[in-house]
């Protein structure tokens, strides 16, 4: 059993976690939806690569601009809100079992259950706290990540007409190993990706942390940043996390709408069985898309990760130390 205090720091990281994911997430919707629409896109889209291969039919999707005017044409404003309820379900649980996890595993670094003591680890500890508590909630959460995947790719007219049918269908057609397809890369994916988010944010924090000391001789100030420098960090973090991690997720959605029915005006298909494994699926990629197919959605997942990276992080701080007064 544990002790009330530390179930209560428990409580406080989960529901905060559980807030920002789900405001993070409704925020940055519309592009979340535009960067899996090019990452599921199996025609290449540089000018240069369709000329090396020789290929005259134009992929569906060759700007963000255009892919967000023929979406909004083809759907109207509901199609970039599309799967974003399975998409709560996913990053909901998953941000408080993050939170959650990080702060236990920061606390046995430190040797303190202070959040402000935690500032003081050594990066090589804020990095592999940050990817094992994303490791922890990437489990706990994936079924629904497939499921925000396959809603959010389907395009018009649509296959599944909600998340039930879509959890039907995978259950009959992959039994449940379906529910999590993909599974290996997004692990391999996300131990970076965490670990650099959340190394990152808390380097970041420590810089600022400097910077107002040398700026400001009050002691209350030097230590607690403002909330516009609590979003620069985050904003710093997600763009570092994504720009090196935007391949594995490509690999990723293309295992998770393997076999997947879409209107052909969307293009070619992801096959059941299409790629053997990870590696299988890299080189595959590379050969028929070239080193930009490893990139399709990096600018709508560069753009929704710096927000979307800034706003959890913003609103966790806030949601956490708001529980915080209210419980203590």
């Amino acid at each position: 059993m544990e002790e009330p205090s530390q179930f209560r720091r428990a409580m406080i990281d989960a529901s905060a976690g559980a807030i920002s994911g789900g405001i993070s997430r409704t925020i940055t919707s519309p592009l979340d939806v535009i960067k899996i629409r090019f990452q599921v896109q199996l025609e290449p889209t540089s000018s240069w690569t369709l000329l090396r291969k020789d290929l005259s039919s134009p992929s569906k999707y060759t700007g963000m601009f255009q892919a967000t005017k023929d979406i909004f044409r083809e759907e109207g404003i509901r199609g970039f809100w599309r799967g974003n309820v399975p998409a709560l379900l996913m990053v909901m649980p998953y941000t408080a079992i993050q939170f959650t996890v990080l702060h236990k595993l920061k606390t046995f670094a430190s040797g303190s259950s202070k959040t402000e003591n935690h500032i003081n680890l050594s990066p090589y500890l804020s990095y592999v706290s940050g990817a094992l508590a994303g490791c922890a909630a990437t489990v706990g959460s994936y079924p629904f990540d497939l499921l925000r995947t396959i809603l959010a790719s389907q395009g018009e007219p649509k296959v599944y007409p909600n998340m039930r049918s879509a959890l039907i269908d995978i259950f009959r057609t992959r039994g449940f190993p379906g529910l999590y397809a993909g599974l290996s890369p997004t692990l391999v994916e996300i131990i970076p990706y965490a670990g650099l988010q959340f190394g990152t944010y808390d380097t970041f924090k420590r810089w600022a942390m400097a910077w107002n000391h040398l700026h400001y001789s009050t002691t209350t100030t030097e230590d607690s940043l403002s909330s516009f420098q609590l979003f620069l960090c985050g904003l710093a973090a997600g763009t570092c996390a994504k720009l090196v991690c935007h391949p594995l997720d490509v690999v990723k959605k293309r295992f998770q709408i393997e076999g997947l029915q879409r209107h052909p005006r969307y293009g070619a298909r992801v096959e059941h069985h299409a790629y053997r494994n990870m590696h299988d699926a890299l080189r595959r990629i590379l050969q028929a898309e070239g080193w930009t197919g490893l990139y399709k959605g990096i600018v709508p997942s560069t753009v929704k990760a710096a927000p979307a990276g800034a706003v959890t992080f913003v609103a966790y701080e806030f949601a956490s130390d708001w529980m915080e007064s209210i419980l203590t």
